[in-house]
């Protein structure tokens, strides 16, 4: 599939839940190789664009006990979810006239949910956080994830201490150096951004890191002929750390996803590819890509690059526990929406962070609808690199970092706890998941 050529619109409602987290309604409109709609698709769109406003309306009879951080969530992003709508209805116009009233009366039913929030919201006092005991719940029977909510915490903040000590370390290793210069125009940040894209195709391949397909092609990610790209301009932790050192974000984005993603269209295995029916997937896709970033960079991505990007990577992972952090302070209730985003900034060093940034409201409301969203980043981290020392160990000289590493990615897209006893044979993590309450 051609990345250029989807149209995707992805709608999310993010309504507030009753009496906790609790489910996020999300529907997508997805138009592939643009428009028209196929003859067969069409009257499949229309229904799903006619169940948007019953589906607002009930929200509005549902929510008897709603959470207030959620409400504000909620109308934070009203006009940006209304705004879809509309685009959408434009799109619609030339080909599927008839489709277009349905686009503009979902767009209503936003903005009227958004005045009913706004009537309503002083009556929406119930926790937003999930709790404790049933963070773990989620956890472990859900996503098949070996670790509680105490011990993640522990992790992250062991984490959190290890980045930062060597972000120190390395600043004081390159002190006499020249800083890293951003890249201010468009040409200059793709031009970097194409150039690392190969480089880092061919480190893998020449390094014999992991077997590098035929079809893994930079321009399904960047296309160099692509005249319309402009110079990004968002102010996220992200985008400041590419503009100095492109390459350790984008080989999370690249290596670690879109790769993901081209090789589950290729795998029609049931449960472990593209016909895999839950998302259980997100540990292991996250913590592959965040992985990706440190460890490429200790296996040399990074070596005939300017020194001081080992910084901008450190930085990348201090960016991820500043995310990560607030979110077990959010379920347990300890901390607000608004303290968790204010944690947030303090966390990231160098006031890399904001309370108010895109990012910073994204990540944090996506951690309190979709408890330990960023956690798995940095968690799923930790399980590979166990799970890489757990192989190591037991393969000794024989052990091979390709083979390793194709056997990881040919395990599919499992739960971490699940590939480690299949490539290892340990199972005391799956015995303590399997095991019923009664019996711990």
């Amino acid at each position: 599939m051609n990345y250029a050529q989807t149209l995707l619109f992805n709608c999310r409602f993010y309504l507030p839940s009753q009496g906790g987290a609790g489910p996020v309604i999300r529907i997508n409109l997805r138009i592939r190789n643009g428009l028209p709609l196929p003859e067969d698709k069409i009257d499949e769109f229309r229904k799903t664009l006619q169940a948007i406003p019953k589906i607002y309306k009930q929200a509005e009879g549902n929510l008897t006990e709603a959470a207030g951080d959620l409400a504000k969530i909620a109308i934070h992003y009203i006009d940006r979810e209304a705004s879809r709508y509309q685009r959408l209805a434009s799109r619609l116009a030339e080909h599927h006239p008839d489709l277009v009233p349905d686009a503009e009366r979902a767009r209503d039913a936003v903005r009227n949910y958004g005045k009913w929030l706004e009537a309503n919201k002083s009556r929406m006092t119930a926790p937003a956080g999930i709790g404790i005991e049933n963070y773990n719940w989620w956890l472990k029977n859900v996503h098949l994830f070996p670790y509680t909510w105490e011990k993640c915490q522990l992790i992250v903040e062991h984490e959190y201490s290890r980045i930062i000590t060597f972000l120190k370390l390395e600043e004081q290793r390159n002190r006499k150096l020249p800083p890293l210069v951003a890249a201010d125009t468009a040409e200059e940040y793709y031009r970097r951004l194409d150039e690392a894209l190969n480089y880092v195709v061919e480190f893998l391949r020449d390094g014999e890191i992991l077997t590098v397909p035929d079809w893994l092609d930079p321009a399904d990610y960047s296309d160099p002929n692509d005249t319309t790209r402009s110079l990004p301009t968002n102010p996220s932790i992200d985008h400041k750390a590419r503009e100095r050192e492109v390459l350790p974000g984008e080989t999370h984005e690249f290596i670690g996803h879109l790769f993901d993603e081209q090789r589950l269209e290729r795998d029609n295995r049931p449960i472990r590819g593209v016909r895999r029916l839950y998302n259980m997937d997100w540990i292991r896709s996250e913590g592959w890509a965040a992985g990706l970033e440190e460890l490429l960079m200790q296996a040399g991505v990074l070596d005939n690059r300017p020194r001081r990007g080992r910084e901008i990577e450190y930085l990348m992972n201090a960016s991820h526990m500043s995310l990560s952090l607030p979110d077990f302070k959010m379920h347990s209730n300890e901390i607000t929406f608004d303290e968790a985003r204010r944690l947030c900034a303090e966390i990231m060093p160098y006031g890399w962070s904001h309370e108010d940034e895109p990012m910073v409201w994204y990540e944090q409301q996506s951690n309190l609808r979709f408890p330990a969203f960023h956690t798995g980043v940095v968690m799923g981290k930790a399980q590979f690199m166990k799970l890489f020392r757990e192989r190591a160990m037991q393969l000794g000289d024989k052990f091979v970092l390709r083979d390793f590493i194709d056997e990881f990615l040919t395990a599919g897209m499992i739960p971490i706890s699940l590939t480690r006893w299949e490539m290892t044979g340990y199972d005391d993590e799956i015995k303590e998941l399997c095991a019923k309450e009664s019996d711990q």
